[in-house]
């Protein structure tokens, strides 16, 4: 006798060998015996065969028309055999009970189960709605088909076209355009990018990379509502200060101005002046939440994207020739020892005198100029002497706090796109590459007053019980990275006791936030906690830093993918086909005078710091690639030791500027390897 059972959802037959009262034993065609409970036993029979059964019960079953299945049973339960008597004959064999069993089962839409063999049908509206989603996912599946076809014969359709960016780093796995690229992949055996920009979904690289920045950080567009600057209020003192900017000639945010009062006198007082919009915008005014919303300018090569409108920047912007509302701090210092003897917090309007620009006079405000080793014939010149004397005083002191000098070998790199003319860059304009020695003369003088500024207003506020913005850093360790939080805490990279950001109000929204708890002691002194926009332990600050973070990362990673895109054109635009570059490790190697972290085959074995020339065999706009390989050493091997001096920004920023683009994409989501589908999960 044999036995057709059900276990897991599928059906087998075969010999029964034993039989108790609630189990069998039964034998399959394989050999293997199992033991199967009596009440998932569906059927004996003495013939056929079992594998001829279940062969021909599936033929049969495909046949049964289920509309027809569903008219001819009953409304109360019933069972399988009752169904094929009902549907075939009165007389059905075994092969049609089986094939009724299977077509039943199948058809969970039509015929609810109820165990042991038994169902009940589905009421009608139930099997219309299933019927109708069977016919939409097969719809559904068609169209994919075709997307999928479309994009392999090298046209994208324009579904997939809008929702690029979503499938490529956001995806919907559900989605059918999703799924379409992924088809596409499958079939072709090639990465999705490559794919996409064969059918004509990348309309340049540059847009690419531009648009997908967009598409995480401004959804909505990169435009401000219609929005009045709100005037200052209060009638504040003017400064008797002559106060003078330095910054780039594109710069347009002026935030800070320096001034220097009684040279000759013994005491000089050194005038920090920053620019006060916290003085006019109120917290969660529309303008709060306008800055609170966008927290950070977003730099790149001929372009930003402001945190504040134009029109709103340039009514607190510090713009010479006018007295400017300024929250000004004021350092009272010994002339010839530059022992700090006080220091004041003024709010205030202050006289821009020059807005000076470092890169028409890097080559003019020199070092031997500022010391008087060189005539120094240009504005402001023995105020600026001065500042580079305390400047360097300052770097010092630093310095000891630190245990160590600051070591920044690597310039700073500026980026020129010929005839932009401050309009949206469009990726095909020719650029220049030009570098600034970090520490110039004029950089340092303004670095070492704002760190001079931020370290004295966070220590203040503090005294004043008024919690701020800070940033920390616990020692110089490896690994050990800055953070922010809402106490001051002693930042071992800078040197200091405590650090706060709030020399950039226009911006950086935490400068915009410490600026407001700055105002509020300016104003009530120990009593500023009562009157502060921020509270002791407000929830608040903590959800600034969080978004401010993640914020400022983004604009970053992109400043940083952007500027490498613009490298790589250089490199095209000059037919630079040959570099020298140090190692660094791992295989990547650094550029000597050009902003590019890239592997060179060949690198991985030498050590940190050997001098190499490689040869950049290719490029890649889309993924920010570059194919290179060692073409030889250029130093010698004797000198060159693993402890070379190290840039201290280089073990941070190295990794993320050398690697492809990532993309969430997933081709071997659903059980194909890598392998099969050519690494889909990176481009290129």
């Amino acid at each position: 006798m044999y036995a057709l059972f059900e276990d897991a959802g599928k059906f087998h037959a075969g010999r029964v060998m034993t039989e108790a009262e609630s189990s069998m034993q039964i034998e399959l065609e394989s050999g293997k015996r199992v033991k199967v409970k009596s009440a998932n036993v569906l059927l004996k029979f003495d013939k056929p065969q079992p594998a001829e059964l279940i062969a021909s019960a599936q033929t049969l079953a495909r046949d049964i028309d289920l509309d027809l299945a569903w008219e001819f049973a009953p409304e109360q339960e019933f069972g399988f055999a009752d169904l094929a008597r009902d549907y075939f004959e009165a007389g059905a064999g075994v092969e049609k009970q089986a094939a009724a069993l299977f077509r039943l089962f199948e058809a969970p839409h039509y015929f609810r189960r109820l165990g042991k063999g038994n169902f009940r049908k589905a009421p009608e509206e139930t099997v219309k709605a299933a019927l109708l989603g069977i016919e939409r996912k097969k719809a559904l599946q068609a169209q994919i088909e075709a997307w999928a076809g479309e994009i392999l014969q090298g046209q994208c359709p324009a579904p997939v076209r809008e929702q690029l960016y979503r499938i490529l780093f956001k995806p919907d796995k559900n989605a059918a355009e999703y799924k379409a690229v992924v088809e596409a992949a499958r079939r072709s055996q090639k990465p999705p990018l490559e794919l996409l920009k064969a059918a004509g979904a990348i309309d340049s690289p540059y847009q690419f990379h531009w648009r997908r920045f967009l598409f995480d950080n401004f959804p909505k567009g990169t435009g401000f509502p219609a929005v009045a600057a709100p005037p200052v209020k209060e009638e504040l003192p003017l400064s008797p200060a002559q106060a003078f900017s330095i910054d780039d000639s594109h710069t347009t945010e002026i935030d800070d101005a320096l001034s220097v009062q009684g040279l000759g006198s013994g005491t000089v007082v050194f005038g920090i002046h920053i620019a006060a919009p916290g003085l006019a915008i109120a917290a969660d005014s529309a303008l709060d939440k306008l800055a609170r919303e966008r927290l950070s300018t977003v730099y790149m090569p001929g372009w930003k994207l402001t945190m504040l409108p134009d029109e709103v920047v340039q009514a607190y912007t510090l713009t010479a020739g006018q007295a400017c509302p300024a929250v000004s701090l004021y350092v009272t210092l010994d002339e010839a020892t530059l022992e700090v003897k006080a220091s004041e917090t003024r709010l205030e309007r202050v006289q821009i005198v020059s807005n000076l620009r470092h890169d028409k006079l890097d080559a003019v405000i020199t070092e031997a100029s500022l010391t008087g080793d060189a005539p120094a014939a240009y504005e402001h010149a023995v105020e600026l002497a001065f500042a580079f004397r305390l400047a360097r005083h300052l770097k010092a002191q630093r310095e000891v706090v630190r245990g160590k000098p600051e070591t920044f070998n690597r310039p700073d790199y500026t980026f020129r796109l010929e005839g932009n003319e401050g309009r949206e860059p469009q990726g095909t304009e020719r650029v220049q590459i030009s570098t600034r020695q970090r520490g110039a003369p004029l950089d340092l003088i303004v670095a070492e007053a704002m760190i001079l500024a931020n370290s004295t207003w966070g220590g203040w506020i503090a005294e004043c019980g008024v919690p701020g913005i800070y940033r920390s850093q616990a020692s110089l360790a490896p690994g050990v990275k800055v953070r922010m939080g809402v106490k001051p805490a002693p930042h071992a990279g800078m040197g200091v006791a405590q650090y706060t950001w709030a020399t950039s109000p226009l911006r950086r929204y935490v400068d915009l936030v410490n600026q407001w708890q700055i105002i509020a002691c300016a104003r009530h002194g120990r009593t500023a906690a009562l009157a502060a926009p921020f509270k002791p332990k407000d929830a608040a600050l903590f959800s600034v830093i969080s978004a401010f973070d993640a914020a400022y990362a983004e604009y970053n990673g992109f400043q940083s993918a952007i500027e490498r895109y613009w490298t790589l054109r250089y490199l095209e635009q000059n037919g630079l086909a040959e570099l020298d570059a140090a190692v660094m490790k791992d295989g990547l190697v650094r550029a000597d005078t050009l902003p590019l972290v890239f592997r060179a085959l060949g690198a991985e074995s030498l050590p940190r710091g050997a001098r190499v020339r490689v040869k950049v065999t290719g490029t890649d706009l889309l993924t920010l690639d570059v194919h290179a390989s060692l073409l030889s050493r250029i130093d010698d091997p004797a000198t060159t030791a693993d402890d070379a001096p190290v840039d201290e920004t280089e073990a941070e920023d190295a990794p993320e500027s050398a690697g492809p683009l990532t993309l969430a994409i997933d081709v071997a989501a659903d059980g194909d390897t890598p392998a099969e589908t050519g690494s889909p999960t990176t481009a290129g």
